[in-house]
């Protein structure tokens, strides 16, 4: 076996075969998986049909707390999982770049096994492309999620009323900066870590809640491109009380120094979710009964009053959140 992947591991021939079989059929094997057909048969249990899709281009490809293989399942399983879906199936497509050294890519496919098995879902299908040097950044993944929500369930930002309570499950920022620290293009070290991770027992604690109005997680754009989402869909205002919201150190630093904004930087473990106000208080003490949920926080309101993002300060001051428009931090998932 090639210590890099060539070319020839996406002609068609042997050694894309020994590619498939050696490493991702290896590390991926479940009953639902055969490298043999073209199309994977699933019986997806009774309730209301969900489907995602998703690509991953992160630069590093490993990073501190995960890597682009981990984060391709918690990416996927996350936008099912806040849509109030279980998610149960995933396929992955793989461009793989001319000389990625083939124990990197052992690496990245073996913390996706991994990560699917540990949020529960099988990866019953896939594809894997081999493009030439210089036209890739060594892999990008694509991904298609499959999942089931119970009937009746109703989540979605329609649902949103003026008064309802914004709740974000942990802090914000981490994984934005931790990939930024990882790519030393400023100079900076550090030892923060991502939060990427499966955000479903995070979701699941509140389905059966009264008041659940709509959930999302803060990827591309963070916390404030989230509330700009409820903005335009509502029609009303969100108002976020900054001393509230939580925020590392590492990545408060961080963002001092190099004229970031942490409420736009991307988080991949974390849950921001809309509840009626008589449900805030429940909701929370669900989400600090988990592991994944202890740093949670009520961080904010809806009101009729306006229809901007306003944060206010812990002086009493306020400020504009405004739309995101450049990226801050590009290839960041």
């Amino acid at each position: 076996m090639s210590e890099h992947i060539t070319l020839a591991h996406g002609n068609g021939g042997r050694h894309m075969r020994e590619l498939i079989d050696g490493l991702f059929a290896r590390h991926l094997a479940n009953p639902q998986l055969d490298v043999q057909v073209d199309a994977a048969h699933i019986t997806p249990p009774p309730g209301d049909l969900f489907i995602t899709t998703d690509g991953f281009t992160v630069k590093p490809l490993e990073f501190p707390g995960g890597n682009i293989g981990a984060l391709a399942v918690h990416g996927t399983v996350n936008d099912l999982s806040v849509s109030g879906a279980t998610p149960l199936y995933l396929t992955v497509n793989a461009f793989i770049e001319e000389g990625l050294p083939y124990a990197t890519l052992e690496r990245l496919v073996a913390a996706l096994a991994q990560a699917a098995r540990e949020a529960n879902v099988r990866v019953v299908a896939g594809d894997t492309k081999v493009v030439p040097r210089g036209e890739g950044s060594g892999l990008y993944l694509a991904t298609t999620g499959v999942g089931v929500r119970r009937p009746g369930l109703r989540l979605g930002l329609d649902q949103i009323k003026a008064g309802d309570v914004l709740l974000v499950s942990g802090p914000v920022g981490d994984h934005g900066t931790a990939v930024m620290l990882a790519r030393e293009q400023f100079g900076l070290r550090g030892d923060l870590q991502s939060d990427a991770a499966c955000v479903h027992p995070l979701t699941a604690a509140l389905l059966d809640l009264p008041g659940l109005r709509f959930m999302r997680d803060p990827t591309r754009g963070g916390l404030a491109t989230v509330a700009h989402e409820i903005v335009r869909a509502s029609g009303l205002g969100v108002r976020l009380q900054e001393a509230m919201i939580p925020v590392r150190d590492p990545v408060r630093a961080v963002c001092e120094m190099l004229g970031y904004d942490p409420y736009y930087l991307a988080c991949e473990g974390r849950v921001v979710a809309v509840v009626d106000a008589m449900a805030a208080d429940q909701a929370l003490a669900r989400w600090h009964a988990l592991a994944a949920g202890s740093e949670a926080a009520r961080i904010g309101t809806v009101e009729n009053s306006h229809r901007h993002v306003v944060l206010e300060t812990p002086l009493g001051g306020e400020r504009l959140l405004e739309e995101l428009e450049d990226d801050p931090l590009p290839r960041i998932c």
